[in-house]
């Protein structure tokens, strides 16, 4: 069984070296809220809004690691993360829309150009269960 996703729900990244809050924006009176918790949907991926930086990035593939790296002559040196994700969560609750949108399950991911896959850690404090 998945949980649904509220606002501030724990991200992580496999690149980053902290976990990370997510961000959901209100979509309009009580239309996406459980009580007062803003429920999260797939379209929740906007970086630095929905996906906040996990402190420092770790992945080669991300350009500034990479040049930094470099410099330190091949030593991985970590950057500032900055998301860059491009594409909704998947895959979503099959049988809950939010606002006309699938909602974010716990088993949802979301990638990072730089190749993380962002995932759930902790849902929020919303204890509704989907089957």
């Amino acid at each position: 069984m998945s949980q649904l996703v509220v606002a501030n729900a724990q991200l992580q990244c496999p690149f980053g070296v902290a976990p990370s809050a997510l961000g959901v924006i209100p979509m309009g009176p009580s239309i996406n809220r459980s009580g007062s918790q803003l429920i999260a949907t797939i379209q929740d991926f906007k970086p630095m809004v929905n996906i906040r930086p996990f402190g420092m990035c770790t992945t080669p593939s991300n350009p500034q690691v990479a040049a930094a790296t470099a410099a330190a002559q091949g030593v991985l040196t970590p950057q500032p993360c900055i998301p860059v994700t491009t594409a909704p969560w998947a895959p979503g609750s099959p049988t809950v829309l939010v606002g006309g949108q699938p909602a974010l399950n716990n088993t949802s991911k979301c990638m990072c150009s730089w190749g993380g896959a962002i995932s759930v850690v902790m849902p929020g404090q919303m204890t509704v269960t989907v089957p």
